[in-house]
């Protein structure tokens, strides 16, 4: 798990180290995409997301990248995906030719690392429904250091969907987040203790059954995380 604890400057629109060719001709374009990604209208944030995609700027700007990182918390979760799925691309390129220059890197760090737990539950409403996004949001997760926290936080309170629930306990073995052990271990022993005592009195009438599914991922998130 990565930390950023160091403060960053203004973002800029380009950045000028990158040899990348015809960078100043994409200036108009880019400008107007990132105005339309903060609009209220969905449709003009979703064709502006386009925009920014097909110009490549994610990687090339670190203005965009930091104002795409915002919109990890977009209530359309169709855009939310696919701003995943960029920011993982921006963090671990699937072309190294193509990786993105160190000012676009540390923007996205930075506003990752700052992330708290309702920018961490948004991602795990994305990987509910979208499984192709779980490797880039363990990637954004580990550029969290309280990320950990956070998984924990959900994973222990029972007011949560279970499968939220269960995908902050995938995350924390997943990723490795030692610091949640405390968390799994205290839910693991509720949940044993509670499966053997209902084995004890078989006519009591079975509670919060659905609950305990929680249990063979919290065993698994254990094992992982006690590795050597």
């Amino acid at each position: 798990m990565s930390m950023i604890t160091a403060s960053t400057s203004q973002p800029t629109l380009f950045d000028f180290s990158d040899s990348s060719s015809g960078v100043v001709e994409l200036f108009p374009a880019v400008w107007g995409a990132v105005e339309g990604l903060t609009t209220p209208d969905v449709g003009t944030r979703r064709e502006a997301l386009d925009r920014l995609l097909e110009l490549d700027a994610p990687r090339l700007s670190p203005l965009v990248a930091s104002v795409l990182s915002t919109r990890l918390v977009d209530p359309d979760l169709e855009l939310r995906f696919r701003v995943v799925r960029a920011l993982g691309e921006v963090l671990s390129p699937s072309d190294p030719a193509k990786s993105p220059s160190p000012a676009v890197r540390l923007h996205v760090k930075f506003y990752l690392s700052q992330m708290r737990r309702r920018e961490v539950y948004a991602l795990l409403q994305v990987a509910e429904q979208y499984m192709p996004a779980e490797s880039d949001i363990a990637t954004l997760l580990n550029a969290c250091s309280y990320a950990g926290t956070a998984l924990a936080d959900i994973v222990s309170d029972r007011k949560e969907p279970l499968a939220t629930r269960r995908q902050a306990i995938n995350f924390i073995g997943r990723v490795g987040f030692i610091d949640a052990i405390p968390a799994l271990e205290k839910l693991a022993e509720r949940l044993e203790s509670r499966m053997n005592g209902q084995k004890a009195m078989p006519f009591a009438p079975p509670s919060e059954l659905d609950e305990k599914s929680l249990l063979p991922a919290v065993q698994a998130a254990l094992a992982l995380l006690e590795m050597p």
